[in-house]
């Protein structure tokens, strides 16, 4: 079946991409306004894109017509926290993806507590196994209130019983029990069910194409 995207509804595309490209990671956001309000949020058009600088993309649809909160505070304030969402916190995600009017502060709603930054004044969200302090690189608008942000990582908190080994950078992914997003409104997913591919090396596969031409003449 051939779609031509460019000529469906906007929520015909939203229904195409969402349901294809998965599983996408949660960035659960916390920023702040310029009065001081904290907000929070969950988005799915996450990843990071980059190590040399720690880069991480957002991208943040809008809501009823307006620009969201998220991206209201960060185009103000150049700063955010994306923490990550183990399943022990969906419950409390989901609280957060409530459609509340922007004084309202949805860790509070969550009864989830905030902790301090190092870096930027957003603080993390307490339960998180995983946090990165980020500072805004740039934003490009790609359509109506429809805002990409790329940000610069400051610094990663994990928590201590997931770190393996801190010299060498080691985590314990699977004990993270992060989850993903998947299609529909309400589907998520555990990543706990892992395969593992080895990446092919061209000497290797080289030498192999080789040996086995060589074999095939004898």
């Amino acid at each position: 079946m051939f779609f031509d995207i460019g000529a469906l509804p906007p929520q015909d595309r939203y229904k195409i991409m969402t349901a294809t490209i998965v599983p996408r990671p949660i960035a659960w956001i916390t920023t702040l306004s310029r009065d001081g309000v904290l907000n929070a949020a969950p988005f799915s058009f996450f990843n990071m894109m980059g190590n040399d600088p720690p880069t991480v993309a957002i991208g943040i649809m809008p809501r009823a017509g307006l620009l969201k909160d998220t991206a209201a505070n960060i185009l103000e304030t150049g700063e955010f926290v994306v923490n990550l969402v183990a399943e022990t916190d969906a419950s409390a995600m989901n609280t957060t993806c409530i459609d509340a009017p922007p004084e309202v502060d949805e860790l509070a709603l969550a009864e989830l507590e905030a902790a301090p930054s190092r870096f930027v004044a957003p603080p993390r969200i307490e339960t998180a196994r995983v946090a990165f302090e980020c500072q805004a690189l740039t934003s490009l608008v790609t359509g109506p209130l429809q805002t990409i942000v790329i940000g610069r990582v400051l610094c990663a908190h994990v928590e201590d019983r997931f770190v393996l080994d801190a010299e060498r950078c080691h985590i314990d992914t699977p004990s993270l029990e992060l989850i993903a997003r998947m299609h529909g409104g309400e589907a998520y997913l555990r990543t706990s069910d892992l395969f593992h591919l080895k990446r092919p090396i061209w000497a290797e596969w080289r030498e192999r194409v080789l040996r086995d031409e060589a074999g095939a003449e004898s």
